[in-house]
């Protein structure tokens, strides 16, 4: 998984990014070819990471950061907020 520096922006190092797709809570894929995951870092605080899906079915990662409360109710859905 390739990572573009605007992924770096917020300053998510590149093995909580893999770690956050490796072990997503929630992968939802958007018409556009983009992937959101939310999932937990090496240190267990919660991050969003968008990557946008390649034709080869490689994955190139454009935004990481915590996740925001507006996927909360992602996590919820599938039963995996904290209350």
């Amino acid at each position: 998984m390739e990572i573009f520096e605007s992924a770096r922006k917020h300053n998510v190092s590149g093995p909580d990014i893999q770690h956050v797709v490796d072990h997503a809570l929630v992968v939802a894929e958007g018409d556009d070819d983009k992937v959101l995951y939310l999932g937990p870092d090496r240190a267990g605080n919660l991050l969003e990471i968008v990557s946008v899906s390649r034709e080869d079915g490689t994955e190139i990662v454009i935004h990481a950061m915590r996740m925001r409360r507006t996927y909360e109710p992602l996590l919820r859905e599938t039963g995996n907020a904290n209350d």
